[in-house]
Parts: C-alpha cells; sequence; structure tokens
C-alpha cells in the first residue's frame, strides 16, 4: 500500500481533480471580487485514470499559470462547485477555493522530538469556545494555562471547514480546508507552533465516517459515498468500485496534517461507522501510512481510535491480527467510574454502578467484553489480551464533549456534583493505567455548560435539527422548554469558558487538587506504569469504600456520606477532605478520596 503524499497546488496550472464519471470538467479560475472568472476546459490525465488537469503545453496550461489565487469547477455544464481538496475556503463551504500554501519559514518547533501519547495527560478543547473569542491565537494566550495544570498534549476538536458560523465541527464537508472563523490554516499552524514552543503536542479529531449535510459536493465529482447509511447520513465508499481513490482521499487528508501541520496525532472520530469491506481495513491502512510517516519524519505519530464496539483488534499489533492503532477511547470506564459516583442509571449506564464493574474495568479496561448489554439488548465486546496489549492504550476521562454535550442541557459532572465526588473521579482517571484526558474546564469545576450547538444558515436545516434534538430527549422525559435551541446562538455563548472562574476560592482548590494529582502521577513510577498488571482493586460495597491499588500507593474511595473506617493501613499524602488514621486504617466520611503509601503492601495483597 502507497499513498502519494498530498501537494497543495502552488499555481492553477498545477490544479488537478478525480471525476471519473464527468464527461467534462471545466476550471473556473479567478473569482476574486470585481474580477471576472476564465474557463478553462480539462483533460482526462492518461497517468492517472479519472483524473483531470490542463493539458501539458496547451494554451490552457499557460493561461492558468498567471491565473488570480481562487477557482472553482464545473462538472458536465452544472453549478461551479469548490475543490474537494480546497485547502482554504475563505468564503466558506459553498464560495471558490484559494491556492494557499503554508509558510514553512513560520515553524518555530525545528526542535520538536515529538511526543508518544499514551500514558501522556490529554486535555480535549473546542476552539470556539475554549476561550470568548473563540479563535486559534486566542487559544494561544491560554497554553500557559495547561501547562502549569501538568498537560503534556492538546486533543482539539475538528477544525476541518464546515457551513456556519460556529458549531461542534463534526458536520465538516471539507476536509482539507480549516475552518475560518477560528484563524484558517495559518492560524492552525500557529497554533500547533506555539503549543510545541510549551512542550505541548497536538492531537486533532478529524470525522472519516460521513460529511455533513450543508455544502458537501463530493458526490458531484465522483462515487465518494455509498448508497447505505450511518447515524449521520451517507456513509463513505471504502470498498465498492472506484474506491481507491476515495481511500487515497482520506489517508492523504490524515497525513497533511500530521505533515504539513506538524500534528502529533489525529483522534478518529466513531470508527465504528466505517463500513469497510476489504481485507486490508482503512484503519490499518491508516495505520500503515502513518507509522511510515513517523519514521520519515523521526518523530512519534499515533492514531487514536472512538469505537464503541469493544473490540480490542484495533489496538493490537498487526503481527497478530490487529489494525496497528495507537489507542483507542474507552467509554466503559467512564461509565463505571460515573455510574458508580453520580449514581446514575438511566440509559447506557444500566449495567454499571457496581464496585465489582469499577474494579472490572480498571483491571480489564472493558465491562462489556462480551456480556449483555441491557442498552443494546444483546451480547457485546470481547476481552482485551492483556498479555499483549497495555492499559496506556486505552484513554479514559471523567467527562468528554459527548458525555456533557449529549445530556439534554450541556450540564457539566459540576452541575450536579460535589467537590468530593468530583474529586473521586479525577483520582481514579488521573491515577490508573490508562492514558488520561480531560475536558476542557473540569480542572477547576467550570459553572458553564457545554452544550450542543450549530449555526446552519438554511432555515429548514436549522429547524430539523431543533425540532430532532428535542424531540430525542422528550422520549427521555425532558420537557422540550428545557432543552436549549442548538441555533440559539446564546447557547452558543454559554458553553464558552469564563476565565475569571479559576480564581474564585471553590474552583482554585479543585484546580489545585488536579494539579497536585497530576503531579504525584508524573513523579511516582508506580502511578504512572501502564501495563494492567500494575493495577489491583479492592472494596467492601456495604461500607461504600473503594481502594484502586498501583505498587505501594493506593487511591482509596469514600461514596457515601457516612463515616466508615477503611481498613488499609495508609500514609496519606493527597486528599479532598482529611482523614483520621486508625490502626491499620483509615477513618473518613465521604464523599472524599484519599491518596498515599501502603503501609503494609502485603497486608492488601
Amino acid at each position: 500500500m502507497s499513498t502519494a503524499p498530498f501537494t497543495p497546488p502552488r499555481t492553477a496550472a498545477d490544479i488537478t481533480v478525480w471525476a471519473p464519471t464527468a464527461a467534462s470538467v471545466t476550471l473556473l479560475i479567478g473569482g476574486d471580487v470585481g474580477q471576472d472568472e476564465i474557463e478553462v476546459g480539462l483533460v482526462p490525465l492518461s497517468t492517472s485514470p479519472g483524473w483531470w488537469g490542463a493539458a501539458p503545453g496547451s494554451a490552457a496550461a499557460s493561461a492558468t499559470n498567471s491565473a488570480p489565487a481562487r477557482y472553482r469547477f464545473r462538472i458536465d455544464g452544472r453549478d461551479p462547485v469548490p475543490d474537494p481538496r480546497a485547502v482554504r475556503l475563505p468564503d466558506g463551504v459553498h464560495g471558490a477555493a484559494e491556492l494557499h500554501r503554508l509558510d514553512e519559514f513560520g515553524w518555530t518547533d525545528h526542535d520538536w522530538a515529538g511526543l508518544d501519547l499514551r500514558g501522556a495527560v490529554l486535555y480535549e478543547l473546542h476552539i470556539g469556545t475554549f476561550t470568548p473569542a473563540g479563535t486559534f491565537d486566542s487559544a494561544i494566550e491560554q497554553l500557559p494555562h495547561l501547562v502549569a495544570l501538568g498537560v503534556d498534549a492538546v486533543e482539539v476538536m475538528p477544525v476541518n471547514a464546515f457551513n456556519g458560523t460556529h458549531g461542534w465541527g463534526y458536520d465538516g464537508v471539507a476536509w482539507y480546508a480549516v475552518h475560518e472563523p477560528y484563524g484558517g490554516p495559518d492560524g492552525f499552524a500557529r497554533f500547533v507552533d506555539a503549543c510545541h514552543a510549551l512542550g505541548l503536542a497536538v492531537v486533532l479529531d478529524v470525522v472519516y465516517n460521513h460529511l455533513g449535510p450543508s455544502g458537501n459536493y463530493l458526490p458531484e465529482f465522483g462515487p465518494y459515498l455509498t448508497s447505505g447509511t450511518n447515524s449521520w447520513g451517507s456513509s463513505l465508499n471504502l470498498s465498492e468500485p472506484d474506491s481507491d481513490a476515495v481511500r487515497a482521499y482520506i489517508v492523504g487528508n490524515a497525513l497533511r496534517w500530521l505533515r504539513d501541520f506538524h500534528v502529533d496525532g489525529l483522534r478518529l472520530d466513531a470508527v465504528h461507522a466505517l463500513i469497510d469491506h476489504r481485507a486490508l481495513h482503512l484503519l490499518e491502512e491508516l495505520a500503515i501510512a502513518t507509522d511510515a510517516l513517523a519514521a520519515e519524519l523521526g518523530r512519534p505519530l499515533t492514531l487514536i481510535a472512538e469505537s464503541d464496539l469493544n473490540d480490542p483488534r484495533l489496538i493490537m499489533p498487526r503481527e497478530v491480527g490487529g489494525y496497528g492503532l495507537g489507542a483507542q477511547w474507552d467509554d466503559d470506564i467512564h461509565h463505571a467510574i460515573h455510574a458508580t459516583v453520580s449514581g446514575e442509571r438511566q440509559g447506557y449506564y444500566a449495567d454499571f454502578g457496581g464496585l465489582d464493574g469499577l474494579a472490572k474495568v480498571l483491571t480489564g479496561g472493558f465491562f462489556h467484553d462480551g456480556t449483555y448489554s441491557s442498552f443494546r439488548r444483546r451480547r457485546h465486546g470481547r476481552p482485551i489480551p492483556t498479555e499483549i496489549v497495555d492499559a496506556d492504550a486505552l484513554v479514559a476521562y471523567t467527562c468528554n464533549h459527548d458525555q456533557v454535550g449529549n445530556r439534554a442541557v450541556g450540564d457539566r459532572p459540576s452541575a450536579y456534583l460535589d467537590g468530593g465526588q468530583l474529586a473521586i473521579k479525577a483520582a481514579l482517571v488521573l491515577l490508573s493505567p490508562f492514558t488520561p484526558m480531560l475536558f476542557m474546564g473540569e480542572e477547576w469545576a467550570a459553572d458553564t455548560p457545554f452544550a450542543f450547538f450549530t449555526s446552519h444558515p438554511e432555515p429548514e436545516l436549522g429547524e430539523a435539527v431543533r425540532t430532532g434534538r428535542r424531540s430525542e430527549f422528550a422520549e427521555h422525559g425532558w420537557d422540550a422548554v428545557d432543552v436549549p435551541d442548538p441555533q440559539d446562538p446564546a447557547t452558543y455563548e454559554r458553553s464558552k469558558l469564563d476565565w475569571s472562574e479559576p480564581t474564585d476560592a471553590g474552583h482554585a482548590r479543585m484546580l489545585q487538587f488536579y494539579r497536585d494529582v497530576i503531579a504525584l502521577r508524573k513523579s511516582t513510577d508506580d502511578l504512572i506504569r501502564g501495563d494492567f498488571g500494575s493495577v489491583r482493586c479492592t472494596f467492601d460495597a456495604d461500607a461504600g469504600w473503594f481502594a484502586m491499588l498501583r505498587g505501594s500507593w493506593a487511591v482509596i474511595c469514600l461514596l457515601r456520606a457516612d463515616e466508615v473506617p477503611v481498613p488499609i493501613g495508609l500514609d496519606p499524602v493527597l486528599w479532598w477532605d482529611e482523614v483520621t488514621p486508625m490502626a491499620g486504617g483509615i477513618l473518613s466520611g465521604g464523599p472524599n478520596v484519599v491518596i498515599g503509601r501502603l503501609t503494609d503492601v502485603d497486608q492488601v495483597r
């Protein structure tokens, strides 16, 4: 398998396009304000079947050499549309593409050696709501906060171009372009460069399982999509006729972020929605290409999958039949911790909440590993072969954009849990053997929500989203009037972080706890180990306490308000509320978490 690297055209003469079913392709060059477009008929390229370009040495080719910077295509005489590989769309996803190259001399990260993301502390953020301005440049100003927190890598929600001014980014339609309101491609390059200057790696969230409902012109050019659908729309053509070019379109896009934008890893959205019947799955093809690029660049590159399949093949080595991805998100860990601490049991939390289930995910990774899922009404998942897969191949979190934003009102755990409960969740995630990830603002128990918000310019599309969102939650007992209108700009504005909060006494206490726990993780060999064999669990469900043991350390969680003795000898180092030492154990009320060195390791073997 080989995929030629994508190279953005320097002049209009370099522009080519894949349109295998077209009878004619016309390049419209110009299109700047006050200028007329020049029409240039393209010809099929004999060296690349299905591709069109200007005939070498023709008058058309020479005409494009002096053309203005913007261009569009007309396929078979239809209305002009932008380039599927447009690298900049200054007027939005319906406008003309612009010739653009990143300034190679603008980078200052020449000494950046990269970072192995497994075991690193990740921090997920949304550019539009991370700061009041919602731009790459304003996000750069807050990066020192992440460094002081102890974060190793920033995971950025999708930044590829979508229609409208603001949204989560998963409705992208121009995968090679960067959303202009955030700052466009140059702004993203500045952001990555600034992260590297502060020692922060960058992970970019990318969506290859569907395209958004507005501005998707790919079907104009060729069979990019299939008749099959997933939860969000038409599926990408990954294994049907003419799918080679579609796969190359995806792989080329992934490598562009990693190579041209110096990104350190990609989070692959909802890979369970990729319909691929080939022997070489797209995910494995992506992993092979990424590993090859890492070897070429001399720095680590990591692919992180989001999947609800509980299928360990994603992260198993290719030598034993796996896809060889670096890591995957693990919702089972979130569900087990959240249900245990919060007491919520609705929807997919129904099977979670027991302390035995919490112990199972902390020591084995998956709760559903072939067990019956009442939410799915079938058996689900398969066990992780812990002898060949390390625990740090799983990404764990107390919350993320989905687990907050897909609640009816977008309420964070800080809206309904107290400080002790939040501290329990943080300690279990940050001191587990997994790769921990925070969601922006959780470190100070932010009061601001993170709701689902959109800005579809088409009234009918906006109304469909609004109605669908409210109907969905009405089925689960919510009053429609309580569900925020995704199209209301106020829903977006309320979702922005309030950077005055971290200095407030209550928020500052939580922030300091997060800093201390992260620092303890990084300075303690037992707590930074990423293998399954490094964690043990013990608990007393009747008394309401749970302990995660890491070598000579213990994370003891008091889940109830009652003061109870915990028969584990401990020298406390960190805690949410102080505890009373007692012979062979501690005495504490809850909710509380206590972290310390075991006085007798053999006591809890």
